[in-house]
């Protein structure tokens, strides 16, 4: 929890601070998480999970590729410690949940907040397609616009 503390004060990831958020790193219909560690301490996190409520680049992948949903698997939950930026985790991590979303035959997709610019920028480096920007309710007083992007063929 500390070092997703850290990215929150920094980077202002997660858009708004979970109530639990232990709870909230491993919510949902997980395929797998992985941690990356450097030099004895935590410095990564990355999910993968079945598509669930609120995640749009499913809907959007299946619709793109005449493909029924729950083809996809999203990868989520990406932070890396501030301190330990630039050393390739972010995209070692990622290359973490893709592997293990091919090993189960799912295209790996994700959903990030378009204010998120490096987060989009290491994407975009990795060759992971932005199909769209869409805006989405997250509650009665905020809308936020969300690219979704998909996973190189």
């Amino acid at each position: 929890m500390r070092v997703l503390a850290e990215v929150h004060a920094r980077d202002g990831y997660p858009v708004n601070w979970p109530d639990q958020p232990g709870e909230w790193l491993s919510r949902g219909p997980l395929l797998g998480s992985w941690v990356a560690e450097l030099e004895g301490g935590l410095v990564g996190h990355v999910s993968l999970s079945q598509d669930g409520e609120g995640d749009l680049a499913p809907g959007l992948w299946s619709e793109r590729n005449g493909a029924t949903r729950g083809m996809t698997a999203v990868v989520s939950r990406l932070f890396v410690a501030p301190q330990a930026r630039g050393q390739r985790i972010g995209a070692l991590l990622i290359g973490q949940a893709v592997e293990e979303a091919r090993r189960r035959a799912l295209h790996p997709v994700l959903d990030v907040v378009a204010s998120d610019t490096a987060a989009a920028a290491l994407y975009e480096r990795l060759g992971w397609e932005l199909m769209a920007t869409v805006e989405q309710q997250w509650s009665p007083h905020q809308t936020v616009a969300i690219r979704c992007y998909a996973a190189p063929s």
